[in-house]
């Protein structure tokens, strides 16, 4: 079911730096194809919101660099759709400045949605009935986020702690539930108590809310982005050197915060926020480890490979995750539970289980002048 009042954008930013060398400051993990289902995980993400909206309502907001290689594999896309950033300002200003230019053209009573362009989603009918109770309750007023079913007491996401359901309120949206906080990352016995209570659930960072809330809520949180951002909005579809005079006036000061901070945790501190429960297999595809658990096994060692499987010869070796992305062969003798990453300017060798920890050997490369390689 398409809703006509409903955009959806796409923040299409960050580095990915545990899936480096894969993913680079030029080419980020969401131009690839992590998932070997022959479309990259923009591509992906755009697909699945065209049964929502329809792919005229849908932007992407992204990094000046990345607007080619975007309209590469979205050839579909207006330009008028597209956001460039000419520095990266976090989530908070990507999705308030296309909220303020959507309500200029459509309204501010038009609801918007904010999608990362690099998770993936196992089942669209889920996700799509999930979406569609958010924006019934986004209508409503509500700052909207989907909370993901948590299928275990993970350390590396954020939580959403689900209150009072407000199905009597809103009959549209049954599984609507008032939000009582955020909470940060726990230790790993606090993520275990969460799980065991039942009602806490992942934070994916995907919020929908009309414009105008999102806007006024920005307002009174944080008064100087709204400036920017209404500044900038207001000289966008003027033509090209208005908003070019207004974005090197504005957008460089605007404070780096993520939508998050800004937004959703003081207005669910005055009861102004709203879960939907998402129950359609998510993944954030944060590290080496998520990437192998959506790749098939190619064989009885379960060693999965990104990339052209006859370039890998393995012999007494099991577990292993493989990129060869190269064009040379790689051989494996007796390694278990490894990542190899090979590109043509880069190699990364390291245990599968420390694949979180491939954004310190990142800041390390940085660090020991060796910037040109992420």
């Amino acid at each position: 079911m398409t809703f006509e009042d409903f955009h959806a954008i796409i923040p299409a930013g960050g580095v990915g730096t545990r899936l480096w060398p894969l993913s680079r400051k030029a080419r980020p993990k969401f131009l690839f194809d992590v998932a070997g289902s022959g479309r990259t995980l923009i591509q992906s993400t755009f697909d699945r919101l065209i049964p929502l909206c329809g792919a005229a309502n849908i932007y992407i907001s992204t990094g000046e660099q990345h607007v080619a290689p975007i309209r590469e594999q979205l050839p579909q896309l207006d330009s008028s759709a597209i956001f460039p950033e000419p520095s990266p300002r976090d989530s908070t200003a990507a999705i308030a400045l296309a909220a303020a230019v959507i309500a200029r053209r459509f309204g501010e009573k038009s609801v918007v949605g904010s999608f990362a362009a690099d998770h993936v989603i196992r089942n669209k009918t889920a996700f799509e009935q999930s979406v569609h109770q958010a924006i019934v309750t986004a209508r409503a007023g509500y700052v909207t986020t989907i909370g993901i079913a948590a299928s275990r007491p993970s350390t590396a996401f954020g939580y959403i702690h689900e209150g009072r359901s407000l199905a009597s309120e809103i009959p549209d949206a049954p599984s609507a539930h008032l939000v009582e906080a955020f909470v940060e990352k726990p230790d790993a016995q606090t993520a275990q108590a969460y799980l065991e209570t039942g009602e806490y659930r992942w934070n994916a960072g995907m919020f929908i809310m009309r414009a105008d809330v999102l806007l006024k809520s920005l307002e009174q949180t944080k008064p100087g982005i709204y400036e920017a951002v209404r500044s900038i909005a207001d000289a966008w579809d003027k033509g090209k050197d208005q908003r070019e005079d207004a974005m090197n006036r504005w957008w460089h000061g605007i404070e780096k915060i993520a939508l998050d901070y800004s937004v959703a945790e003081p207005v669910a501190a005055q009861s102004g926020v709203a879960v939907i429960p998402g129950g359609f297999g998510w993944d954030d595809v944060g590290d080496f480890n998520s990437v192998a658990a959506l790749l098939p096994s190619s064989n009885r060692q379960n060693i999965k490979v990104l990339g052209d499987a006859d370039s890998l010869v393995y012999l007494d070796s099991a577990g292993d995750v493989v990129a060869p992305q190269s064009g040379r062969t790689i051989a494996l003798l007796g390694v278990d539970d490894l990542i190899v990453i090979d590109t043509p300017d880069a190699l990364l060798i390291a245990p599968r289980a420390r694949s979180q920890q491939v954004k310190q050997m990142v800041a390390h490369l940085s660090e020991s002048g060796h910037g040109d390689i992420l």
